[in-house]
């Protein structure tokens, strides 16, 4: 999804991928929550229009979407709900979806505020992104950025708890755990250095 290929490099061994080809990779990890081993996977999808019919092959027994755009890139916000959204409901009615913003060390960026002027656009502002979240009925909105890796850490404690929520409920609806981020923030870090080292 647009935007992502920015934010996962991190878990590709800190190598950033600029191919252009169908950016698919499954990197996982196991983490403790609650005391139960939880298997992360990334499915990291093209958004190309010839991928269509292939990204759906990646959305079976998805537990979460990450549905990522980049702030400094009004066209790719507008594929939120004109492309996106429609796609995964279609395949995935009652997965739940994390909105992220992507790039947002670059939202004050003086070369790229001049390129967008040049279209006469301007970065997406955060209350809109805010505003889609709720017409989606996404989980929650977060902004982060992966040169800096501020709140990289919060989108995917944010995409555990929503997954494992969603998961339970599928198994088990009236039995299902209340989590909060606070708790999925308690896992350690070398948890997190081990993600970041996956290849």
């Amino acid at each position: 999804m647009e935007g992502a290929e920015e934010e996962l490099p991190i878990f590709r061994g800190g190598e950033r991928c600029r191919d252009n080809h169908l950016a698919l990779f499954s990197p996982q990890a196991v983490v403790s929550v609650d005391g139960r081993p939880v298997r992360l996977q990334l499915c990291d999808t093209a958004g190309q229009d010839e991928f269509d019919k292939l990204r759906p092959l990646c959305y079976t027994n998805a537990d979460i979407f990450l549905l990522c755009f980049s702030v400094v890139s009004p066209t790719s916000f507008q594929n939120v709900s004109e492309k996106w959204v429609p796609e995964i409901r279609c395949h995935c009615p009652k997965a739940p979806i994390i909105l992220v913003g992507t790039q947002s060390d670059l939202r004050e960026d003086v070369k790229v505020l001049i390129e967008l002027d040049k279209c006469k656009e301007k970065p997406v502002p955060e209350e809109a992104a805010k505003l889609c979240a709720e017409e989606i009925k996404a989980v929650s909105y977060i902004e982060c950025s992966a040169l800096t890796q501020k709140n990289l850490k919060e989108v995917f404690d944010a995409a555990i708890v929503a997954g494992i929520q969603h998961s339970d409920s599928q198994q088990q609806p009236k039995k299902s755990k209340s989590r909060t981020p606070e708790k999925v923030r308690d896992l350690s870090k070398s948890w997190w250095r081990k993600y970041c080292c996956l290849a």
